[in-house]
C-alpha cells in the first residue's frame, strides 16, 4: 500500500500544472542609450615618471652616516645622508670669530672719524677770528678723508669675514643631505666612510606621485587630441582604467611620424604595483567624438544574414535584427532595428525563445528586490517543480529515499 501511495504521488506532481507551463526565465538586461563615442585604435605605451634623478652632495665632505636602503619610501625634508661636520663646525666658529674681529675695527674707525670731525668743525668755527689757522685746518680735514676711508676698509672686511662665515654656515647645514621630493630609494650609491665631493651623487630617488603615461602617438592622429582629453587605457592585467591628455610634446620621431603624448591618471598612484616601464596600452581616438545610439554588445546574437537582439517588451523577450556599425569598447553603433530606451537582454539570451516569457534582473523592467545577476527565486521554484521527473529520482521515490549524485 506504501507503494502505491508514493506512485500517486509521483503522478501528482507529473500532472501539476506548473508541469504544463515553465515559469519566466531570468535574464540580464541593459538599456539602449546615446553615448559620447569615438573610434580608437589601440597605441602601445609604458608608464614613466617626471622626477626620477640622483640625489647629490652640495659640499664635499667624509659620509658619517647614511639613513636610507633601497626599497625605503623618503618623505621631502627627510635626512638621507649627514656628513662628517667637525671640521665644518670649527671653521664656522673660526668664521665668527673673524666678523667679530671685523666689526671691532669698523667700530674703531667709525669713533675714530668721529673725533676728526668734532675736530675740524671747531676749526672751521675759528675761520673769521684771528685764533684761525690755515695750517690746523688742512691737517684737520685731511685727518677727516683719512678716517673716512679707514670707515670703507673696515665695512670692506666686515663684509669679507661674513661671507666667510656665511660660507662656513652653508657648508655646515649642507653636511646634511636632505630628501628634495618624496619619493622611493631606488639605489644607494654612498656608504659610510667614504669622502665624496661636491656634486658627487649620493643616491637614487623616484617620485611615485608623477607617474604617468607616454605614448608615441601617429602624427595623423595628433589633432584630434587636445590636454584634457579623457581616453581609456589598458593595464597589463586587463584592467581598464581613465587616462587624461596632460601635454602633446612638440617633438616628432621622423623614421615613424609620431609624436609623444603625456596621459594622467589616478589609477597609477592609487595601484601598489605600478613600475616605472610598465606596459600600458592606450585607446587613442582616431576622428572627433559623436554621439551614437549604442547597445552593449553581449546583447548581440548571430542571425542568418546578419545580427539580432532580444528585446523586452511587456515581460516577454522579441526578437528583433538589427544593424550594428561602429565597435568602441564594449558596445556597437546602432543603425537600424532598435530606439533610445529600448531594453535588451545581454545575459541568458542564447536559450531564449521568441514570445517567452522572462524575469529581467539587474536592469530595467526587474523585479524589484533582485541583485543584479542574481535568479529568479520564484522562477526557479516553478522550473524545478514543473521539470519531469528523471528515471533515477522515480526509482529513488520508489525505494522511499533520495538519489545522491
Amino acid at each position: 500500500m506504501w507503494h502505491a501511495v508514493k506512485l500517486a504521488l509521483i503522478a501528482m506532481l507529473l500532472a501539476s500544472p506548473a508541469a504544463a507551463q515553465r515559469g519566466p526565465s531570468a535574464v540580464g538586461v541593459e538599456t539602449v542609450e546615446i553615448r559620447r563615442l569615438a573610434e580608437t585604435v589601440p597605441i602601445f605605451a609604458e608608464v614613466v615618471t617626471a622626477r626620477d634623478g640622483e640625489v647629490a652632495a652640495r659640499v664635499s665632505g667624509s659620509v658619517q652616516q647614511v639613513n636610507a636602503v633601497e626599497g625605503d619610501f623618503i618623505e621631502a625634508g627627510a635626512p638621507l645622508v649627514m656628513l662628517d661636520t667637525e671640521l665644518l663646525s670649527i671653521l664656522l666658529r673660526r668664521a665668527d670669530a673673524e666678523v667679530s674681529v671685523a666689526e671691532a675695527g669698523l667700530g674703531v674707525a667709525q669713533a675714530r672719524a668721529e673725533s676728526a670731525r668734532l675736530t675740524f668743525n671747531r676749526i672751521d668755527a675759528l675761520r673769521d677770528t684771528a685764533s684761525f689757522s690755515g695750517g690746523r685746518f688742512d691737517d684737520a680735514q685731511s685727518q677727516v678723508l683719512e678716517t673716512e676711508q679707514q670707515i670703507a676698509e673696515a665695512e670692506a672686511r666686515l663684509a669679507v669675514a661674513q661671507a666667510a662665515q656665511a660660507e662656513a654656515r652653508y657648508r655646515l647645514e649642507r653636511a646634511t643631505i636632505p630628501a628634495p621630493f618624496d619619493g622611493v630609494v631606488l639605489e644607494v650609491l654612498v656608504n659610510p666612510g667614504e669622502y665624496i665631493q661636491s656634486g658627487g651623487a649620493v643616491l637614487r630617488l623616484l617620485d611615485t606621485s608623477t607617474l604617468e603615461i607616454e605614448a608615441s602617438v601617429p602624427a595623423r592622429y595628433i589633432d584630434v587630441l587636445s590636454p584634457g582629453l579623457e581616453v581609456t587605457a589598458r593595464a597589463e592585467s586587463g584592467a581598464d582604467f581613465t587616462a587624461t591628455v596632460r601635454a602633446l610634446l612638440p617633438v616628432e620621431t621622423a623614421a615613424t611620424r609620431t609624436r609623444p603624448v603625456r596621459f594622467s591618471s589616478p589609477h597609477l598612484a592609487r595601484t601598489r604595483t605600478t613600475a616605472v616601464g610598465q606596459s600600458v596600452t592606450v585607446m587613442i581616438p582616431i576622428d572627433a567624438p559623436r554621439d551614437l545610439l549604442t547597445v552593449p554588445k553581449d546583447a548581440l546574437v548571430q542571425a542568418r544574414g546578419g545580427w539580432s537582439v532580444f528585446v523586452v517588451e511587456e515581460g516577454k523577450a522579441q526578437p528583433r535584427s538589427v544593424e550594428v556599425g561602429l565597435a568602441v569598447g564594449d558596445r556597437f553603433e546602432v543603425v537600424s532595428g532598435l530606439g533610445e530606451g529600448d531594453v535588451v537582454v545581454t545575459r541568458g539570451n542564447e536559450r531564449l525563445r521568441p514570445g517567452q516569457d522572462v524575469a529581467a534582473m539587474g536592469g530595467p523592467g526587474g523585479p524589484p528586490g533582485k541583485a543584479a545577476g542574481g535568479a529568479d527565486t520564484a522562477g526557479a521554484k516553478a522550473e524545478a517543480e514543473a521539470a519531469p521527473a528523471s528515471p533515477d529520482r522515480a526509482k529513488a521515490a520508489e525505494s522511499g529515499g533520495e538519489e545522491t549524485n
